[in-house]
């Protein structure tokens, strides 16, 4: 390989080159000379790169701008750099994190949604382009070491499997070396859902020996970037630090929620007020900003029940707690930088939300989003809230906080995540800091910039060229804009000037200073009407920072004009067909995207564990038989036999106390049992759970019978059951029950079935009743999963 400054990068992989110089007989021959062998390393002078990526934090909720919630990390890292207001996001998860690893529009490379609602109009396939390679792609092919901590919500369902392919996986796909972390759009923090590279694996320990996701992970990348600092010190890094924070559920240590205890006690309209003056005063907004009016359909804190009031103050104290927890860890991120002597030589990118805040906790927050994704809302009433406030944020919980505490901290804008129309939802503080790269120290700019903005700004300080091919294939040219030209200059010319935005048929343009924008829907509903009946607002946001002020009827012609251009630039990036359908996106023939389970009957074998309800056939709201073959020991049956979900809502089939059991857990309130009185006898048993559904609706009981062999041993009632979905994360285990344990009869750890187990054989029955589902309901069962 030629020396690294000669190298050509433009093609990659770099082609090697084939040696044309003298070939001698003998190696001992004095003519005998070959060039030494180059490592391939980036070119000179190219930084390290951390990218640190929060999940649904709003403008308003980080200190560093203005909001209530101690980032004392976040701050540390600004003042060794710059603070970007202007800076921009999708809306939503998947579409904002496919944009920022691949320096593309979020349609361009197939990302219009997230990954559930994919269908197979290019645009929103879920599937990125091979003439789109990402950005660790790029950075390992010329020389770095790549690796991903966190959340992956970008591979497509029908791959997110333990048997892939892994294309658009992290590793290897993705171009990283190393992942640890969950695929998906969120994770029980205390029981994550782990995988390192492609193989699941289980947490250390249990949240009451000190466990949790957040500190694993950060744990996870210090000691990867010692190792590789340890071993390849010439060889700069590519780290991409992707907490689960702050996307609910929202989970931390009692000690970090009780930080706040008392300080939200005011409510979200004071807390907004509060916010704007903090963020005027640090200048993160100008002095002539308007705080815009509260959302319509989002409650005064006035109009909330007063009893109701310390379970929604809580609601926000874990939040800020939780946020304030990872803005803890990525600090020890940052010391462990500093220890190793490469924080000056480090550009790092904080992120601060890949969206809006998230209006998807409903009006009151919830102690557990599957009463929402189930439709179960009313088991959840003010009294059941206030008699579990002590619950929120622990291991007792998979909680969210209240439509009003997320606009709160979208301050000082309208509306939040989802609603790519306006700021509230796609503008995300932004930290840039690179100590030997930036001169500026502790400062503000407010040229405008993009999440597809980040790419090429690395590729420029790394001094690497953007590929013209990968992998053989013509690549499509980055559509971002490097900031670099803004580093150094706080008064440049803006550089990007040209944006759309559009999420669920929320949509709009950004244009030389001006904003057309057109909401669709609301975040906690589903669309309601065509998009030609959108009402479009205009705002001159040079002079109007916030959209407070709508021009559409004084400026027709610039309103016209600006959605002339949406639809040039929709054409030109895959927005079109525009997608506000429902039922459909959930049909995967009529979607047009493949299905990883398809059929009434699934054999699963022992071991097979973590797969998630994409992976298994559904068993809800209708009839079902689980049938086992297994080889009791000598000294009894005892363990799982196979569980689907967990404490949260969730089903298993086990052995206790040496005899057949099968519980149903609903949302952790209530668990039915049934038990058979009978010992297995050691030796071989095909072993049966039927499940006779009662029928009459969604969520209906109906009766378990138990058999061992054709002998019935056992057989019980179900009251009731979950008609949509058991868990986000927690999966479908074979011979134990990982993570939160459905059944109060064994815990998280220990649970495993003590025989052998030849197969697991789960039947559905063709009496089902999901005809009768509410199309409208299932989009929002989607959307809560970003």
């Amino acid at each position: 390989m030629a020396k690294n400054e000669d190298i050509q990068r433009g093609a990659l992989p770099i082609p090697d080159l084939a040696y044309t110089g003298t070939v001698t007989y003998d190696a001992t021959d004095p003519d005998t000379h070959y060039p030494p062998i180059e490592r391939l390393l980036p070119p000179e002078g190219a930084p390290n790169v951390l990218v640190v990526l929060i999940d649904d934090t709003g403008f308003g909720a980080s200190s560093a701008f203005g909001g209530p919630v101690q980032t004392p990390n976040f701050e540390r890292i600004a003042a060794l750099g710059l603070k970007y207001t202007r800076f921009h996001t999708t809306a939503l998860c998947s579409p904002t994190r496919a944009a920022l690893l691949s320096g593309r529009n979020h349609h361009t490379v197939g990302m219009g949604g997230i990954t559930e609602i994919a269908t197979s109009a290019p645009g929103y396939s879920s599937l990125r382009p091979n003439n789109c390679a990402p950005l660790a792609e790029t950075l390992k092919l010329n020389g770095y070491s790549t690796a991903q901590f966190g959340k992956c919500h970008e591979v497509p369902v029908w791959e997110s499997s333990a048997v892939g392919p892994f294309d658009h996986w992290p590793h290897p796909g993705g171009g990283f070396e190393y992942f640890y972390g969950f695929i998906g759009g969120e994770t029980n923090q205390w029981y994550p859902a782990i995988y390192e590279n492609t193989s699941p694996v289980e947490p250390w320990g249990t949240p009451e020996e000190g466990y949790h996701f957040m500190a694993d992970m950060t744990d996870k990348a210090i000691n990867w970037t010692k190792q590789q600092k340890s071993l390849a010190p010439d060889k700069p890094f590519f780290t991409y630090f992707a907490p689960g924070a702050t996307h609910a559920p929202h989970h931390v240590p009692e000690e970090w929620a009780d930080k706040y205890a008392g300080k939200f006690d005011q409510g979200w309209d004071a807390v907004r007020e509060e916010t704007f003056a903090r963020q005027k005063a640090a200048g993160v907004i100008p002095e002539s900003a308007v705080l815009t009016e509260r959302s319509p359909g989002i409650p005064a804190w006035d109009e909330m029940n007063e009893a109701l009031k310390p379970v929604l103050a809580r609601e926000m104290e874990v939040y800020a707690g939780y946020l304030e927890y990872a803005d803890h860890h990525v600090g020890l991120l940052i010391d462990a930088l500093e220890e190793l002597e490469v924080l000056d030589d480090t550009l790092i990118y904080v992120i601060i939300g890949d969206n809006g805040a998230s209006a998807e906790g409903t009006m009151k927050g919830t102690t557990n989003e599957a009463f929402v994704i189930n439709h179960m809302e009313e088991l959840e009433d003010d009294a059941y809230l206030i008699a579990h406030k002590d619950d929120l944020g622990t291991p007792r919980s998979y909680n969210h906080y209240a439509i009003g505490w997320a606009h709160a901290m979208d301050t000082p804008y309208q509306w939040t995540k989802q609603v790519a129309s306006h700021w509230g939802g796609t503008r995300n503080g932004t930290i840039v800091s690179w100590p030997n790269g930036i001169a500026a120290r502790g400062e503000i700019r407010d040229q405008f910039a993009h999440i597809i903005d980040v790419a090429p700004t690395v590729l420029e300080a790394a001094g690497i060229p953007e590929p013209s091919t990968v992998h053989g294939v013509t690549q499509r040219p980055y559509e971002g804009t490097a900031m670099n030209y803004s580093f150094d200059e706080k008064g440049a010319d803006e550089r990007h000037t040209t944006q759309y935005f559009e999420m669920l048929g929320n949509r709009a343009i950004f244009h030389k200073g001006w904003t057309a924008v057109a909401k669709h829907k609301d975040p906690w509903l589903a669309s309601s009407h065509g998009l030609d009946d959108d009402v479009w607002e205009l705002y001159n946001v040079e002079e109007d920072w916030t959209q407070s002020n709508d021009l559409a009827a004084r400026e027709p012609a610039k309103l016209a004009e600006l959605q002339r251009l949406f639809l040039i630039q929709a054409a030109r990036f895959n927005v079109l067909p525009m997608d506000i359908r429902s039922a459909e996106r959930f049909n995967e023939e009529i979607a047009g995207r493949p299905a990883l389970v398809r059929g009434t009957s699934q054999t699963l074998y022992a071991g097979m564990k973590r797969l998630s309800e994409n992976s298994f056939i559904n068993i809800k709201n209708k009839s079902f038989t689980v049938t086992a073959s297994v080889t009791v020991p000598d000294v009894g049956a005892a363990g799982v036999v196979i569980a689907q979900g967990g404490s949260y809502g969730g089903w298993s089939f086990y052995a206790h106390d040496g005899a057949l059991a099968f519980a149903y857990n609903i949302l952790g309130i209530d668990t039915d049992y049934v038990r058979s009185d009978v010992a297995l006898t050691p030796g071989k048993h095909e072993i049966r759970a039927h499940f006779a559904y009662a029928g009459g609706g969604l969520g209906k009981g109906g009766t378990v019978t138990l058999f061992d062999g054709d002998t019935v041993v056992g057989e019980g009632e179900i009251a009731r059951t979950l008609p949509f979905f058991f868990s986000m994360d927690e999966t479908v285990d074979v011979g134990a029950d990982v993570a939160s344990p459905v059944s109060a009869d064994y815990g998280s750890r220990g649970n495993e079935f003590t025989g052998r187990i030849a197969w697991v054989r789960v039947d559905a029955g063709d009496d089902s009743h999901d005809h009768l589902m509410d199309p409208d309901h299932r989009m929002q069962i989607a959307m809560t999963r970003q």
